[in-house]
């Protein structure tokens, strides 16, 4: 059964009943085309699409990154991508008190949580609150982990003045 978010726009409830909820939550650090695709395939099941960005003491806390891109930045371009129906900081790790926040009706999620003793967890608390999880595919040969170790390996001493090489090389 889908909640009426309080901020979705009122046209959005008709004769065919209370919009579907969705949330997807992320990094959204070093924004890329799998990042894009996700946020899409979400809308599609969902009236309605929160985007929760993970702030940067929850990205340090939780994975040990530093992100490349401030939450400031990082919630400025999920909130103009135009599928996007809201976005929002994610402060807090766990995912039913995001929840009890946000009343979404369904979780989206990268299908690296799937079969996990988290993933099962998550559907389990998730099964008791009504709300489904929904699992999506990774853009096959795009990561944010990618982009920051291209990243790396040019700020490195040796591939900078390689690529200074190349460049000049590349001009005469």
């Amino acid at each position: 059964m889908a909640a009426e978010h309080p901020l979705a726009p009122a046209s959005g409830t008709d004769s065919a009943g209370p919009l579907r909820i969705g949330y997807a939550a992320g990094a959204f650090d070093l924004f890329h085309v799998g990042h894009l695709n996700i946020l899409k395939h979400a809308k599609s099941q969902c009236d309605y699409l929160i985007a929760g960005v993970v702030s940067d003491e929850m990205l340090e806390l939780t994975k040990g990154v530093t992100p490349v891109v401030p939450l400031f930045e990082r919630l400025e371009i999920v909130r103009h991508i135009s599928f996007v129906d809201e976005a929002v900081a994610e402060v807090v790790e766990d995912k039913l008190e995001t929840w009890r926040q946000l009343r979404f009706d369904v979780f989206f999620k990268g299908d690296d949580w799937r079969g996990t003793p988290r993933g099962t967890r998550l559907e389990r608390e998730f099964a008791a609150v009504g709300v489904e999880v929904v699992y999506f595919p990774y853009t096959v040969n795009t990561s944010s982990t990618m982009l920051r170790r291209a990243l790396d390996a040019l700020t490195r001493p040796d591939a900078a003045s390689r690529w200074q090489s190349q460049a000049i090389e590349g001009t005469s």
